[in-house]
């Protein structure tokens, strides 16, 4: 995979297709753990911001862009990337794959009985699914309720993990535990809200607004409490623009 630097996070230039392709390699025939983490304009943001963040982002197996700001600022950088890879989209086609192929697949975060209505949803949606493990994402993520969790998910025999708790706890949760998650998970995915997605509790934007990259100010309409967050955006924007002019 061809990595591309956009604003010090190295990101796969895969479209959705490819990456889904590598990661039923992977759950085939791979050794270890692959981590995929999904990050959008603003998590690179967070990067820029906060320095310590970029080990930590760039420490996944798989990086995709989620977020249309993120195939922008690349377009920008003189570096375009072949698509956007939606991290809620990604992790259905893995859904899909497992329900074909027999993997067992394992549901952590959201709030409570989220993670449940996710799975019976995409069992009625793919039959043949094999969710051998459902948790909540309301536990301590070191010490004793961390270790359980572990344990948990371990006996399971999963070999796709979802770990939807939140940028960046889900994947500083899956980097601290990288070594004892690998005893039996071969794909482990940090995917934030898709269980929410998945269980029907929270609705994609419609199919217009994903299309053409508006998908973020869908979810402005929908919740302007937002706006904070979605500020971030032009400050990413405006700050690869400069990151350009230094480069000419």
């Amino acid at each position: 995979m061809k990595k591309i630097n956009v604003r010090g996070v190295n990101f796969d230039n895969v479209t959705l297709t490819e990456a889904a392709e590598i990661l039923g390699t992977h759950l085939e025939s791979g050794d270890g753990l692959k981590a995929v983490y999904t990050p959008n304009a603003e998590i690179v943001q967070l990067c820029v911001d906060k320095n310590e963040y970029y080990d930590l982002i760039n420490s996944a197996e798989m990086i995709v862009p989620d977020g249309i700001g993120v195939i922008k600022a690349a377009k920008i950088l003189g570096t375009p990337m072949k698509e956007r890879v939606p991290g809620v989209e990604l992790g259905e086609k893995m859904i899909e794959y497992c329900a074909q192929t027999g993997h067992k697949v394992y549901f952590l975060g959201g709030k409570p009985g989220v993670a449940e209505l996710a799975a019976k949803n995409m069992n009625e949606k793919y039959p043949g699914l094999k969710v051998c493990g459902t948790a909540d994402g309301y536990f301590k993520k070191e010490g004793e309720e961390s270790e359980a969790a572990l344990e948990k998910i371990i006996a399971s025999g999963a070999e796709l993990l979802f770990v939807c708790l939140g940028v960046p706890v889900q994947e500083k949760w899956i980097y601290d535990n990288k070594t004892k998650l690998s005893e039996c998970v071969k794909v482990c995915m940090a995917l934030g809200g898709s269980l929410d997605v998945y269980s029907g509790t929270v609705k994609r934007a419609p199919e217009f607004f994903c299309k053409t990259g508006l998908e973020w100010f869908y979810r402005l309409i929908k919740q302007p409490s937002r706006i904070g967050r979605m500020m971030k955006l032009p400050k990413f924007l405006i700050g690869t623009y400069k990151e350009k002019a230094k480069q000419k």
